[in-house]
């Protein structure tokens, strides 16, 4: 008997999770100095962290022969003073994502019917399978989420609804007006889990802390990864109820937030001025690759976030041909292949994505 007739039967048909390429990869790869490689495939803040928030990562240093405050109070009580919650309405998470896979252990069940959009985050569609839960994938016009598909997809057998915005890969959000009134009309059976991953980039965005205390069956999840750069760290949180909360808790790892990341992620909420500046070279950043991608009579996707989704007609040779330029982009799975995704870099970073592309664009035209 071989180890694939011991596993779970929900694990063999998963597939795995690609990141995109590190920089010594392509580098080596294709003989570039490392340097000269510019990373644009993760969504990542390429003005990295709050200064104040990499010192304090550089204190907790000191002490890492400890273990980790299990609790994550300090940094959970920086968060309930930001929102106006108690502490027991918040869970930290090894990232974002890990919160997820604790929604999946906590609230799915074999059969469970889990909504999410047809170009949303891979992750909803993992977790679900993996749990036994069904997945409905609900279609996005214009790579948007249409809440009313996704109302119209509800039945009683639904149990989660997952709903980014900011959406990854697409970069489309809802409007405040649009997921209020969604929550508004939300079945008592159906808990929404509210994927704000990119919501520091809104100038306006939904807040549904009155809907989670009147009662509604929210879970909001933001990371410490993108805006404020600390993505090799991992570190993220949930807020909802105490109830939602004191659920989740029962699912997750001793330890899960390492004591390095607690730390930067209370430097960076102490930095607001940091999140501002880098909210506004983001938006400059977006507006040079608009204008880049309308010169070069390219068709792309107006981005909330801070990446954007642009057609390129052949996703995964351009993305192959940007490589060799030692620019790197991101593919996109074959439901949208036409595309590449690529993120916002300083301005040199997307002045030279903007030159690969100009060089390399006029041979795929043209075959």
């Amino acid at each position: 008997m071989n180890l694939s007739q011991l596993a779970n039967n929900r694990i063999l048909d998963q597939p795995v999770y690609i990141p995109g390429k590190p920089i010594e990869e392509v580098a080596a790869q294709f003989g570039l100095v490392l340097k000269d490689v510019v990373k644009l495939a993760s969504n990542e803040n390429p003005w990295g962290a709050s200064p104040h928030a990499i010192e304090k990562a550089k204190q907790a240093l000191l002490h890492v022969h400890l273990y980790p405050d299990g609790s994550g109070m300090g940094l959970i009580e920086k968060l309930a003073s930001k929102f106006s919650f108690t502490p027991e309405q918040f869970i930290l998470g090894n990232g974002s994502n890990e919160i997820i896979e604790l929604l999946g252990h906590v609230f799915i069940s074999p059969e469970d019917e889990i909504i999410y959009g047809q170009h949303a985050f891979a992750v909803y569609r993992l977790v679900t399978l993996l749990m036994g839960g069904i997945g409905i994938s609900v279609k996005m016009p214009n790579l948007k989420h249409d809440l009313d598909l996704i109302r119209k997809a509800i039945t009683p057998k639904t149990k989660i609804i997952f709903l980014p915005s900011p959406n990854n890969p697409t970069g489309t959000a809802n409007t405040k007006e649009e997921i209020i009134s969604f929550v508004e009309n939300l079945p008592s059976h159906v808990i929404l889990c509210l994927d704000e991953a990119y919501v520091e980039y809104l100038e306006d965005p939904p807040d549904l802390r009155s809907f989670i205390e009147a009662g509604k069956k929210i879970i909001c999840l933001r990371t410490f990864s993108k805006i404020h750069g600390l993505a090799g760290l991992r570190i993220g949180y949930g807020y909802g109820s105490s109830e939602m909360i004191s659920l989740l808790q029962k699912a997750r790892q001793p330890f899960n937030a390492n004591s390095i990341a607690q730390a930067a992620a209370i430097g960076a909420l102490e930095d607001e001025s940091w999140v501002r500046q880098c909210r506004r070279r983001n938006f400059e950043g977006l507006k040079q690759m608009e204008a880049g991608f309308n010169e070069l009579g390219l068709q792309f996707i107006q981005s909330a976030g801070n990446f954007i989704l642009l057609d390129v007609g052949n996703g995964q040779s351009v993305f192959e041909a940007l490589q060799k330029e030692g620019i790197i982009s991101r593919p996109m799975p074959s439901d949208l292949s036409k595309y590449i995704r690529i993120s916002i870099g300083t301005e040199m970073e997307n002045e030279k994505a903007l030159s690969a592309l100009s060089t390399i664009m006029p041979r795929f035209k043209a075959s």
